[in-house]
């Protein structure tokens, strides 16, 4: 069985493969695209806070380094509670404020069922008591994948300050399964950058 495999790879000719291998990256391509458009077209939209970050880690190239008033979250029913994994996947039940901002109501290891307004999104804790700790602190660090987003070639510095001065937003889509994008940025109020649909 083997050798009749072999002998059969052996017989294709290697432009064969090589255009075999160049399809398969541009078919992952495409299913990359086609999952960021469906988060932005499908997403629900939730207005999220920024906060000041660090200011050693404020641009790192060309994209702002983003952190909100949901990355820390009190653990509420999971501290003490021991996770299946080092950086176990969370689900945050958001809830809009009077200014129309979401706002974390509570974290939660599994989906949890939400009403309109509410939303659930999905994050990974990106911090643990310990190195080898599986136990969820009374405080969480956790990350949505929203953490950073790319800008044009020098205009990151007018977005830091904003940021550091919590006039910067992020509108970002999520999914119902709690998937989130950012879809815009919003400089005191207004829209600055928005994600293409593609």
């Amino acid at each position: 069985m083997i050798e009749t495999i072999t002998t059969f790879w052996q017989r294709i000719p290697k432009a064969v493969l090589f255009g075999v291998a160049i399809l398969l990256q541009c078919v992952l391509l495409v299913l990359m695209v086609v999952d960021r458009m469906q988060i932005l077209r499908e997403g629900r939209e939730v207005t999220l806070q920024t906060q000041p970050v660090d200011p050693r880690d404020l641009l790192r190239g060309d994209y702002v380094v983003l952190r909100y008033d949901i990355s820390q979250l009190p653990a509420g029913a999971l501290a003490g509670k021991t996770a299946e994994t080092r950086n176990p996947v969370v689900f945050v039940k958001l809830a809009p404020n009077a200014n129309g901002l979401y706002e974390a109501v509570s974290v939660s290891a599994e989906p949890v069922t939400v009403t309109a307004p509410e939303i659930l999104i999905r994050g990974r804790i990106g911090y643990s008591c310990g190195s080898t700790s599986r136990t969820f602190c009374d405080k969480l660090t956790i990350k949505y994948g929203l953490e950073s987003y790319f800008v044009p070639e020098g205009e990151g510095r007018k977005l830091e300050q904003a940021r550091n001065q919590q006039k910067l937003r992020v509108v970002a889509a999520v999914l119902p399964s709690g998937r989130a994008a950012i879809k815009r940025l919003l400089l005191d109020g207004e829209p600055v950058y928005e994600e293409p649909l593609y």
